[in-house]
């Protein structure tokens, strides 16, 4: 499999290696590793995975489940650590591409029997929505938004998926 299936799964299907929304801390942690940082607060709670970012707020019987979670592929660009990429996708996956055209992201969604639909623009991002699963896809509209001139040739492009959320 492909880190591009990988994203394709994610968008359709709404979860990470079978850890999805309403999963609780521990199911994440079995999915997707224990190489993670804990950022709680105002009763919430952040999990950081670099390439994957769990949001998580207690469910009615008090424990912690997820209510949301990104897949935060513009890490990828900068950040080149082992701690980027978690163990478990790059052994399921194989190696992840720092960059992730948008077309064949789609291409991927609709092999998968999905379609996406822009859901909003704005002058650095315009956001897709996935049908069926609610999944969204950022996408770049402008990598130098606030006309610094000094975009990274090397960086994000029109055109590049900056992240895949669920909620």
């Amino acid at each position: 499999m492909s880190a591009l299936e990988f994203y394709a799964h994610v968008a359709t299907r709404c979860d990470v290696l079978g850890a999805g929304m309403g999963a609780h801390p521990d199911s994440w942690e079995a999915a997707v590793g224990t190489s993670f940082l804990d950022v709680p607060g105002d009763g919430l709670l952040r999990r950081d995975y670099g390439l994957v970012e769990i949001n998580f707020a207690p469910d009615p019987q008090g424990h912690m489940s997820c209510f949301g979670f990104g897949i935060n592929i513009r890490r990828l660009l900068y950040d080149h650590s082992p701690s980027a990429l978690p163990a478990p996708l790059s052994r399921e996956y194989g190696e992840f591409a720092p960059r992730v055209p948008f077309g064949e992201l789609q291409a991927a969604v609709r092999a998968l029997g999905h379609t996406t639909a822009l859901d909003d623009v704005s002058r650095d991002m315009h956001r897709y929505r996935v049908s069926e699963s609610g999944a969204r896809i950022h996408v770049i509209a402008d990598p130098d938004p606030y006309d610094s001139g000094d975009p990274d040739p090397a960086g994000q492009q029109v055109g590049d998926v900056w992240s895949i959320d669920v909620w």
